[in-house]
């Protein structure tokens, strides 16, 4: 694929200049070609940050399409529960639930198809059993789906807002009220993409509670529960009332030497109660705390 930089390219971004000239592809898959050498501007390869000139050339080779279905994987995986109908898995941070942003491998949908037989279709060939997702950097409890009728029943009580999902957060700052609920709507952040804000006052309805479990020196350890699920929402939520989540650089967490790695910020899915989507029992499965987050808490 191939153009030539016109007088409204120049002074622009490499990968900006793509994908105004390429918007089937994402900013962030281009940055990744321009990454590996995939992109050549005047038959040399460029950063993605390279302006450019009008009269440049701009090769594009975006190689093979990504498979249309997922690939089976030996990686090893934690499972908390399992029976017929369903398993629930301890997601490590750094996993990705299933492929997207040229991610393709190494997934917890490649990990699964490595070690069960069964898992659900209803989410299609790219997303076998998953029944909803955490952040890539968020471990704890998730829920996969081996069973068609197990996704159904399993994703009612979602969309039903009958399931408990609750989460241990350590955050910035000494949190006043021992106990809180943050209702704001969520939407994308529309200067940065790849946030999402609760402060333009529309988007999708959303709702977090919290509570004080432990404070520290310049940190509040909270317990949180959500009602909805929406996109980075726990982080947004507390990020907008003036606490962010101890490295989460994304959403304004300060550097220092109190937070981990820029790689990792201290959120985990703990717990989850819901119903047995077979039998209709009440279940609740819990994962420990990561023994990265308790050092963590140690430091403090």
């Amino acid at each position: 694929m191939q153009f030539t930089a016109a007088r409204q390219h120049a002074g622009k971004r490499l990968d900006q200049a793509l994908h105004g000239q390429f918007p089937e592809f994402s900013r962030s898959r281009l940055q990744e070609w321009i990454k590996q050498g995939r992109v050549l501007v005047n038959g040399r390869p460029q950063r993605p940050s390279q302006a450019l000139r009008e009269g440049d050339q701009i090769d594009l080779d975006p190689g093979a399409p990504p498979p249309l279905h997922a690939v089976a994987e030996a990686i090893p995986l934690r499972v908390l529960y399992e029976d017929e109908a369903f398993v629930a898995i301890d997601k490590p941070a750094g996993m990705v639930v299933h492929a997207g942003a040229g991610i393709h491998a190494g997934t917890l949908v490649n990990a699964l198809l490595g070690r069960f037989e069964s898992l659900s279709g209803v989410g299609g060939e790219l997303r076998p059993g998953i029944v909803h997702r955490l952040d890539r950097f968020t471990s704890g409890v998730i829920l996969v789906a081996k069973s068609d009728a197990a996704h159904r029943a399993l994703a009612a009580q979602f969309a039903g807002r009958r399931v408990e999902k609750i989460y241990l957060a350590l955050v910035h700052g000494s949190v006043r009220a021992e106990q809180g609920r943050i209702e704001k709507p969520i939407a994308r952040d529309p200067r940065h993409r790849a946030r999402m804000t609760a402060r333009l006052g529309h988007g999708r309805a959303a709702w977090s509670e919290y509570r004080v479990l432990r404070r520290f020196d310049g940190f509040t350890l909270l317990e949180v529960r959500i009602g909805t699920g929406r996109t980075h929402q726990i982080r947004v939520h507390l990020a907008s009332i003036g606490h962010p989540v101890a490295g989460d650089r994304l959403y304004g967490a300060p550097r220092g030497a109190a937070t981990a790695s820029p790689a990792r910020f201290f959120l985990h899915a703990q717990r989850i109660r819901f119903r047995h989507p077979a039998t209709g029992a009440p279940l609740e499965i819990e994962s420990p705390l990561p023994e990265d987050l308790k050092t963590w808490m140690e430091q403090l």
